[in-house]
């Protein structure tokens, strides 16, 4: 990781605030002491954060103005502070204590340099019990077997557990609790190191690869908060390169979040009846947030539906058509999805589908 920002500032406790909230954004800082320090600096961090003192005496010097400077003070907040502000051509004037977490958000934007984002995902079901928890998890392997890195997320908190699905729900790490209470900018390589997860195993694959998941503690589950989900978003698309969100039917503040944010959405149907009726009420719900919306139909179709016709009576258009297999079945019930994933019936459907969204080999965003 490069250095994310330059710190010039005489001040000692001015400095220690401000390599503190640099920690808490995980960025590396560089300190200018003085104004010869910071001349020889200036232009190189994405970020610079400098107190009233160093940017008077700098501005004075005639220093050039470049974009991303921060003039930075301790309670104090008078028109002397703003007149400097302007003569050193600072975009913003941040006052401690109250600005701390507007520092740690450009802190931790500057550690992440501006890239591509992760494609988001959403999946949910037509009905209860669509299989549409095992589709989204069998799309985050995909992911991973084209080495990608891949987020999958759970959001039903009444769905028991997609680290249950993955064989993972042992493995240290965080799990939502950790992350309800978040408010701002979450850096995305924080978010990846925190969570629990599979190495990537695609031979000959671009990037690390690998999948993280983040699910829910055993016992009682309370709602996603909708900043939270904001915020696990945001980093996951910087963090990451594919991002998979499995959502339940009743659509809350955090789904919401997760469909405005999703660049498809897919609905699973089951190739019945009263299944397409409910999908059909399901699909005007998830309109409301999101304009990409396909059905994947799931079989046997007990009363010869066919899946164009689902496709249109629903008026999606349809991705494809996955069967029912008891074995899928009992590597789901062992935690064994993940060494079962080639042999089942979703797998060479969602990796076409990985294939068609996320440019894969062509991918060229950094580590963020």
């Amino acid at each position: 990781m490069g250095t994310a920002a330059l710190i010039a500032t005489t001040d000692p406790v001015l400095l220690d605030d401000l390599l503190r909230l640099a920690a808490a954004a995980d960025a590396e800082a560089e300190v200018a002491r003085d104004p010869g320090q910071a001349r020889a600096a200036w232009r190189h961090p994405p970020l610079v954060l400098v107190d009233l003192g160093s940017a008077a005496e700098l501005a004075g010097d005639g220093m050039s103005r470049r974009p991303g400077v921060i003039l930075v003070t301790n309670g104090r907040d008078d028109e002397e502070v703003y007149r400097t502000a302007v003569d050193i051509g600072a975009q913003d004037v941040a006052v401690l204590p109250g600005a701390e977490a507007r520092l740690v958000d450009a802190l931790s934007a500057a550690a992440e340099p501006a890239g591509e984002r992760a494609v988001t995902v959403c999946v949910t079901g037509g009905r209860g019990g669509a299989g549409a928890s095992t589709f989204a998890a069998v799309l985050a392997l995909a992911g991973m077997s084209r080495g990608l890195r891949t987020l999958l997320i759970d959001g039903d908190p009444l769905g028991g557990g997609l680290d249950l699905v993955l064989g993972q729900e042992r493995a240290p790490g965080a799990r939502w609790p950790e992350f309800a209470g978040l408010h701002g900018r979450l850096s995305g390589s924080v978010l990846r190191e925190s969570l629990p997860g599979l190495a990537g195993t695609a031979e000959g694959a671009p990037g690390d690869g690998g999948l993280a998941v983040l699910s829910w503690h055993r016992g009682e589950a309370e709602p996603v908060p909708a900043e939270a989900m904001r915020s696990v978003l945001d980093a996951g698309e910087r963090g990451f390169q594919l991002v998979v969100v499995d959502l339940p039917r009743h659509l809350g503040d955090a789904a919401a979040e997760a469909l405005t944010a999703a660049g498809v959405t897919l609905l699973v149907v089951p190739a019945e009846l009263r299944a397409v009726v409910a999908g059909h009420r399901v699909a005007a719900a998830l309109a409301r947030h999101t304009s990409d919306v396909r059905v994947v139909v799931r079989g046997p179709a007990p009363g010869g539906l066919t899946a164009g016709a689902i496709a249109q009576a629903l008026g999606l258009p349809l991705v494809g058509v996955v069967s029912s297999d008891r074995r899928l079945a009992t590597a789901l019930e062992h935690g064994e999805l993940p060494v079962a994933f080639h042999r089942s019936p979703p797998a060479d459907l969602c990796v076409q589908l990985v294939t068609g969204l996320v440019p894969g080999p062509a991918w060229r965003g950094g580590v963020r």
